[in-house]
């Protein structure tokens, strides 16, 4: 089993790296302002069009454009979701939303966090899931693009003054790398056996005589760039579980791969774009270290299961539970690693049925802020904050002033740096402790004990860290749950890409200074250690004691 464990893990990212290489390139092109070969002549068609300036913007700017852009989808999309009823594409008739499940989806999908307090093919309308979601599945994973690429600018540039334009941005993700590569995905996956159509649900008779009523619509579309987008919203409750989302081993595994695919390209595109590759690698080594470690943690709790069982006689302890026969448990482990390593929260398995230590991971890979790998755009900018931290850190111990990439790392950047990071931890642990307190929060909780506390940490991790996946036994279809987590994830979206667009608006402006003697290297594997013992501290420190209160009691418990 350890044999198939290794080579699951090592083909996975070996498939991996040799698809995002060539990705990273165009990306790298992107960045610089450079057109793709063969579509310079329809980027000044579209700016003519549109009326879109190409004048660039500093970071103030980008950041307005940004938050106009979202504030006007949210809108949109509440007014889509309330009023469902009286919209086209709704064969089953389903009705409008409660305003405060509306408010709760809209903020979710606007955030690319994806959390859903209900369930798809029996409160949605097919208008709603593609007019409204897959929508906003292109622009919230667009939007976290545009800010990376932006920070990277800022790393890059040489005393300027802008960091680009963010409409331009925006229509190029979208145009040359979201809509081609979704639309390869949508195509293999119905040739698969992934539902894409408009029929009403289908009435069937099963073999023993029940009656039932089979969903239909145009999911896999929608499948598409909920995995590349690392959005993770599911056309049907079971998500990826479902035959009709994930038909085959085949299926699951492009669907791993494409969570992966952009956060590992943007790596290799950073190094391309400051013009110093083993950045890139350096990052993308630390990213993949971590990886590794909590899949084999994962892996090896869900193959050692519940001692209990086979003190009751059975023939193995593997946790089975919650999880597909035709994926089994070293694919649950390892997909459930990368959706919340990523900032997907697409599940092929249920995480509440994972064991305590099995679902530990999970919930600390999205507490650390999903920087490894992360989601579009999110992780590595997530991943650059932990950098700067890192030469800050290394900066105190040999007496020097924090550098890198020849750019001086000051005050303010240190002080957005430490914003940036602990505005998530706080949204946890403050609407963890809100939830327990309360008895709006507590009604909720169908498993009292230490189980519900770990659902309860699990739900506000995922919403402020924009997962949106979720464990069970946590009925949070209720004005207090919706108001809660709609705050944790707009704010542990947007709180968080401010300072990093003022941290690339603070670098932009200075000067690339030569390296010295004296310069830390950031690229070698002392500084890869350094960076992989930052986020692991900083995520240790903040978050041991609320684990030892759900899951690691919970492990304890066992023995």
């Amino acid at each position: 089993m350890a044999a198939q464990a290794f080579l699951l893990i090592a083909g996975f990212l070996l498939v991996l790296f040799v698809l995002a290489r060539p990705l990273g390139l165009g990306l790298a092109k992107m960045i610089n302002n450079a057109p793709l070969p063969g579509t310079a002549a329809v980027e000044n068609g579209l700016w003519r069009v549109l009326g879109v300036s190409r004048e660039e913007m500093n970071w103030r700017q980008y950041l307005l454009a940004l938050l106009l852009l979202n504030l006007a989808g949210l809108v949109l999309l509440f007014l889509m979701l309330a009023f469902q009823g009286v919209l086209p594409l709704n064969p089953q008739g389903f009705p409008g939303l409660p305003w405060d499940l509306a408010l709760n989806t809209a903020v979710s999908f606007v955030s690319n966090t994806n959390w859903q307090a209900y369930s798809g093919e029996t409160t949605l309308s097919y208008f709603s899931q593609m007019a409204g979601l897959a929508v906003q599945n292109f622009l919230s994973a667009a939007t976290g693009i545009a800010v990376v690429f932006a920070l990277i600018r800022g790393f890059a540039r040489n005393s300027a003054s802008t960091l680009g334009n963010a409409w331009m941005d925006i229509i190029r993700i979208t145009l040359w790398i979201l809509v081609p590569i979704s639309l390869l995905i949508a195509l293999l996956m119905i040739q698969q056996g992934t539902l894409q159509n408009f029929l009403p649900y289908q009435h069937f008779t099963s073999l023993e005589g029940a009656k039932g009523l089979l969903p239909m619509g145009p999911v896999a579309s929608q499948e598409a760039i909920k995995m590349l987008g690392t959005n993770g919203g599911g056309f049907f409750n079971a998500n990826s579980s479902h035959p009709f989302e994930n038909p085959t081993a085949l299926t699951n595994f492009v669907q791993m791969l494409a969570i992966f695919l952009i956060p590992t390209a943007l790596c290799f595109a950073f190094g391309d774009a400051v013009n110093d590759r083993r950045q890139g690698r350096a990052i993308l080594w630390a990213m993949s270290i971590i990886f590794v470690i909590c899949a084999a943690v994962v892996m090896w709790a869900e193959l050692q299961g519940n001692p209990h069982f086979l003190q009751l006689g059975a023939d193995s302890a593997a946790n089975m539970e919650g999880k597909e026969s035709r994926f089994g448990i070293l694919q649950s482990s390892l997909f459930a690693v990368i959706t919340t390593a990523a900032s997907c929260g697409a599940v092929n398995a249920m995480h509440d049925s994972f064991t305590a230590l099995g679902g530990m991971v999970p919930m600390w890979l999205m507490q650390i802020g999903e920087v490894v790998f992360g989601g579009v755009g999110s992780g590595l900018y997530g991943m650059l904050l932990f950098v700067l931290l890192a030469v800050f850190i290394a900066g105190l111990m040999i007496g020097r002033t924090p550098e890198y990439l020849g750019k001086k790392i000051d005050v303010r950047e240190m002080k957005m740096t430490a914003l940036a990071i602990l505005i998530t931890p706080s949204l946890v642990l403050i609407g963890t402790a809100l939830a327990m307190m309360t008895d709006a929060g507590r009604a909720g909780i169908f498993n009292p004990g230490i189980h519900g506390f770990s659902e309860v940490l699990y739900a506000v991790s995922s919403a402020a860290n924009n997962n949106g996946s979720a464990f069970a036994g946590l009925s949070a279809n209720t004005p207090f749950w919706n108001c809660l987590l709609a705050f944790c994830m707009f704010v542990g979206r947007f709180g968080v890409i401010v300072p990093v667009l003022a941290i690339a608006g603070s670098l932009v402006g200075k000067k690339i200074q030569p390296a010295s003697p004296g310069t830390l290297p950031t690229f070698g594997p002392l500084f890869i250690g350094l960076l992989i013992g930052t986020v692991i501290l900083v995520g240790a420190l903040t978050f041991i004691p609320a684990l030892a209160l759900g899951p690691v009691a919970e492990h304890l418990s066992l023995l």
